[in-house]
């Protein structure tokens, strides 16, 4: 009994001796997941597509997916459509590969920025090798997608953008004037193509003018600035229709007509 106490003794301390560093800490066992485990990465469904590598995720995250380089200005088109429908309303598993960007995975396990670089929709980023690099070299030979459109041209500074066609005029006209107040007229035609339902319309006095009466409309007045909404029975402004209200104001001298009218917001046209 005393030689089988020893033996167990022995096997004890040969087995400390062997989990020990020479330190004399221990060392933890090596940490072993299951391959299922670490395939089950969260799964979330892809609400929006912003473009061939940025998506807006079920919960409003706005994400851009790793290892794929911004779309050139001519493949941007059909980098978009091939995400659109990769990946809109679809069930995808996320993974973080570097802060800030994620990989998507679809339900069959396919990784998206292979798939892309594969048909040749995208280029990669930020990587020297692996199964990226190689697809994107066959989809090169093959000529496929963005490859087969030869060089690209680069990006250029978008033209300046263009005045919009004013959706509205508005002619201002003094009818009558006497000591110390006045009259005017104001005639708005709807030249947007659509009919008005409702309006609005606003307009800065400049020499101290005051609406003290108005007609075929209501009026407010804060200052020099006032709106003039529609009556009940002239909200509506048909394509090429104009409305018209008058008004009795007050001036300390000469009045004159003012610089700038809109009407909903949008800046009209004066007549």
């Amino acid at each position: 009994m005393a030689a089988r106490k020893h033996l167990l003794v022995l096997l004890t301390l040969f087995v400390a001796g062997c989990t020990a560093s020479q330190d004399g800490r221990p060392v933890p066992a090596p940490n072993i997941s299951s391959p299922d485990v670490a395939a089950k990465e969260p799964s979330t469904k892809v609400r929006t597509v912003v473009d061939g590598r940025t998506v807006e995720l079920a919960d409003g995250t706005r994400a851009r997916i790793s290892l794929l380089a911004e779309p050139s200005v001519c493949a941007a088109a059909a980098a978009l459509d091939f995400a659109t429908k990769t990946l809109r309303d679809k069930e995808v598993r996320v993974s973080s590969i570097t802060p800030g960007e994620v990989s998507l995975a679809l339900p069959d396990g396919t990784d998206y920025a292979l798939l892309a670089v594969q048909y040749g929709f995208l280029r990669t980023a930020g990587v020297d090798g692996g199964p990226l690099v190689e697809a994107e070299s066959k989809a090169s030979k093959a000529k496929l997608g963005l490859w087969a459109q030869g060089d690209c041209p680069a990006s250029t500074a978008p033209p300046p953008p263009s005045t919009p066609a004013s959706t509205c005029v508005v002619v201002y006209r003094v009818t009558n004037q006497w000591a110390g107040a006045f009259q005017a007229d104001v005639t708005v035609r709807n030249v947007s193509g659509a009919l008005v339902e409702g309006w609005t319309v606003r307009w800065r006095f400049a020499d101290g003018e005051t609406v003290t009466q108005l007609w075929n409309g209501t009026v407010s007045q804060s200052g020099a600035e006032v709106s003039v909404a529609n009556a009940g029975y002239n909200a509506l402004i048909v394509k090429d229709g104009s409305v018209t209200f008058g008004f009795n104001g007050s001036a300390n001298g000469p009045t004159s007509p003012p610089a700038s009218f809109s009407v909903n917001g949008a800046a009209c046209t004066t007549g």
